[in-house]
């Protein structure tokens, strides 16, 4: 199998399978001289593992990383950066009336039509656990980031019809959707419980805002920051849909709308509005950049759904084990490390750019 790698200049390989004997990714293009530590890592870990609350699977895993190598004396050393999840509480069992039927909404059937062959305990590759590799790569990545002053505002928007009506960042962290609106967060609560005792799931969108992101990143034509941010995001297995700025509200506006006037404030040239989400012709702007992923409901539920044996026969299938009745939430760290690692990608692309700062890098 290719293609389990993403990004040109800082390179991230994830490997694993959801019931193997560990997860983890190899990063490749990291400087020399960042600290970086398991405990830096560990904190982005922590928000996406599972059984923190009653709305995400019981699968009892600490999630924890450990460094192999790239960093010594606590710094990276510019070399190969190998970090490993183990697994420590499959229940491959959970999966055996699954091993010859195509489960709806998986990549059970798409798999097997591609490679004649699937690893039926969670899905193998297509699991959302491979998402571990991308977090703990992404950890690394938000953390040169932040040494450059580029930060990452991420939280939950809406779960199924509620969707958050006040923004109060501190309350992100409060409670188990990651929302930043305690009211909705309740309402949220109150949902899933209706959705939990119909055996049924819920999706939801999450938002990304990255502020500090200089002008100038990214392409005019094919390597677009936002192609490159759609990319990166629309790879997550449960995301099926990305917008900019305004995204599909665009089609509803006039130009007076949607167009971003400019204006010099303290010297320097800024947008009036930005309607855009940071990004213009595919190059970032210098304001904020705003990007929303479409969480698709959980597709493992307890209901009986209709599907087919890999011999053609038709059967009813009712999924049961461990399963969130919610991505959302678990997915919001997922979303932030997969923008990290393009904003990454793109500030290194970006190097090279300009003849004069390559000059000025290399004059004595």
């Amino acid at each position: 199998m290719n293609k389990s790698s993403f990004g040109s200049h800082f390179t991230v390989t994830t490997w694993g399978e959801s019931h193997g004997k560990a997860l983890g990714a190899v990063i490749d293009g990291c400087p020399a001289g960042l600290s970086l530590s398991e405990e830096d890592i560990q904190k982005f870990l922590d928000r996406r593992k599972p059984g923190q609350s009653r709305y995400t699977t019981a699968r009892k895993e600490g999630d924890l990383v450990e460094i192999l190598s790239g960093v010594f004396e606590g710094k990276t050393t510019g070399t190969p950066i190998s970090l490993m999840v183990r697994n420590t509480d499959q229940r491959s069992r959970d999966y055996g009336n699954i091993a010859y039927s195509y489960r709806p909404g998986h990549a059970d059937y798409t798999f097997d039509a591609k490679y004649g062959f699937r690893d039926y305990r969670g899905g193998g590759r297509s699991s959302g656990r491979e998402t571990i590799g991308r977090v703990a790569s992404g950890a690394v990545a938000s953390k040169l980031l932040a040494s450059l002053g580029i930060s990452f505002c991420t939280y939950t928007k809406s779960i199924g019809p509620v969707s958050i009506e006040n923004f109060s960042p501190e309350e992100i962290n409060n409670n188990a959707f990651y929302m930043p609106d305690a009211d909705a967060a309740a309402k949220a609560g109150t949902y899933l419980e209706k959705c939990m005792k119909n055996l049924d799931s819920a999706g939801g969108v999450i938002e990304c805002r990255i502020t500090g992101v200089p002008a100038g990143l990214g392409n005019p034509v094919f390597e677009k920051l936002d192609a490159m941010l759609s990319q990166a995001v629309m790879s997550i297995g449960a995301v099926k849909a990305v917008e900019i700025g305004d995204g599909i509200q665009v089609a509803h506006m006039n130009g007076s709308e949607d167009n971003d006037g400019f204006t010099i404030k303290d010297n320097m040239i800024n947008k009036t509005s930005n309607h855009a989400g940071g990004i213009m012709g595919g190059i970032s702007d210098g304001s904020e950049i705003i990007l929303r992923a479409y969480i698709k409901p959980t597709p493992s539920i307890s209901q009986p759904q209709q599907t087919v044996t890999s011999q053609g026969r038709q059967i009813s299938l009712e999924i049961h084990g461990r399963h969130d009745p919610v991505i959302v939430p678990r997915a919001v760290v997922v979303v932030e490390s997969m923008c990290a690692l393009a904003i990454t990608d793109a500030l290194f692309a970006n190097m090279t750019s300009r003849l004069d700062k390559i000059q000025k890098f290399y004059s004595k």
